[in-house]
């Protein structure tokens, strides 16, 4: 079978269906492509299931841990990990049927299987069953996002070394979980597992967790992290694995102070994502990649090719939905004949940890490094009424501005919600 379509989107994670709708508002006629994972990662195994375990987790912790201050007097609370598995799919499952409608009442056409590229124009597709069709478009959108980096000594198998795709779906709260790489999936995966009663171990290969984000954040949340029982290695490399007869790991962890190994029942391996463009016979029409494997784009979201567009992770970094999401708007409404362009100035961003933490614009030390005299004024949470509250002191917000004509070129906030 052959289809014809003005618009085919490879991919309905946040960057592909958003340009799949807009395209559609704007016109013209629309085909999607997805492996069966609608929503991508972050509606099945990123964003939405781990907030949800987030926030489950951090009322678990206040009920255990707070309450009683509150004058508020409960039993032991415990945790039922199947309902809780449950629970967060019924919000995936939600999310996705909406998705689906959205295909629907836009007159989106949707097909499942991967794709592959015949030449510039013409892409096949194999179905979950194995047969191929043809699809011929007038401009393709690609959206196909990142998967782990894994290493070759930690073979992940999803049961007991895991990438964050196998741990939000544990049937059981690993006793001890060894955390390879200190980013943001690492930390936030850690407190919810540390506030579900796990020993977390940290390895991380750099000189701090969270690299790159402003050390007073990192700072204030691993005051916090210590309270929780974590333990962090820095500068620390994960060297090997055995498998124990008892059903344990032993990791042999290569730290500043010498060798040690550490036993655990669970290891989870989150050091990076890269493009996955690899079934996509790129090479074959070819679109230009970067040294990583992410696909280059311009400011209108274009490829090398003129009627290719990628958006979302397959273009690098920064991974974040909302990015995803704009940028495939921005493909859509280029392609429909508008003028947009993607600002990368300011792209906010958010980690789920305890506290949170979420920044916008500069730090103090990279307008600095711009060359801006800088201004700075912080508001601590510790004085406001409302945190004190809701017991939740800890953290401050931030202001970055030019101490010469007062304009604003970042915000840091570590706190509560």
């Amino acid at each position: 079978m052959s289809y014809k379509t003005e618009v085919l989107v490879i991919g309905a994670g946040p960057g592909g269906y958003p340009a799949a709708i807009r395209a559609a508002q704007l016109g013209k006629s629309v085909i999607i492509i997805d492996k069966g994972s609608i929503g991508g990662e972050c509606l099945n195994w990123g964003c939405i299931p781990s907030k949800a375990l987030v926030s489950a987790s951090s009322l678990f912790h206040k009920i255990k841990h707070d309450a009683s201050t509150m004058g508020i007097e409960v039993s032991e609370p415990s945790i039922n990990m199947e309902k809780l598995q449950a629970w967060k799919q019924s919000i995936t499952n939600r999310l996705v049927d909406g998705i689906k409608q959205l295909f629907k009442a836009n007159k989106i056409q949707l097909l499942l299987g991967t794709a592959k590229f015949l030449d510039q124009h013409r892409v096949q597709l194999t179905t979950p069953t194995g047969e191929t069709e043809e699809i011929e478009a007038d401009y393709i959108i690609l959206a196909t996002g990142s998967s782990f980096i894994t290493l070759p000594n930690l073979p992940v198998d999803e049961e007991r070394i895991l990438t964050a795709k196998g741990l939000l779906s544990l049937k059981q709260i690993p006793k001890h979980l060894i955390i390879i790489g200190g980013g943001v999936i690492g930390m936030e995966l850690g407190t919810v597992f540390a506030k579900l009663g796990s020993k977390i171990t940290v390895v991380e290969l750099l000189p701090q967790i969270l690299p790159g984000t402003d050390k007073q954040l990192v700072r204030m949340l691993k005051k916090r992290l210590d309270e929780l029982g974590f333990t962090i290695y820095t500068e620390s490399k994960a060297q090997s694995v055995q498998f124990l007869e008892n059903g344990n790991l032993l990791l042999t962890v290569q730290t500043k102070s010498g060798e040690l190994e550490i036993e655990a029942d669970h290891i989870l391996v989150s050091i990076g994502k890269r493009a996955s463009t690899k079934e996509l016979n790129l090479e074959a029409i070819g679109v230009e990649t970067d040294e990583r494997g992410f696909i280059i784009v311009n400011e209108q979201q274009r490829t090398n090719i003129p009627h290719v567009f990628a958006v979302g992770d397959c273009t690098g970094m920064p991974f974040l939905a909302h990015r995803a999401t704009k940028q495939g708007i921005i493909a859509a409404e280029v392609i429909g004949g508008l003028d947009s362009k993607f600002d990368y100035t300011f792209i906010p961003g958010a980690i789920f940890t305890d506290p949170e933490i979420a920044t916008v614009g500069m730090s103090e030390k990279e307008a600095k490094e711009q060359g801006y005299k800088t201004m700075s004024s912080r508001a601590a949470f510790a004085v406001s009424g409302r945190a004190l509250a809701q017991l939740e002191e800890n953290g401050y917000v931030k202001i970055i501005s030019n101490a010469e004509t007062d304009e604003l070129l970042g915000i840091e906030i570590i706190g509560p919600h």
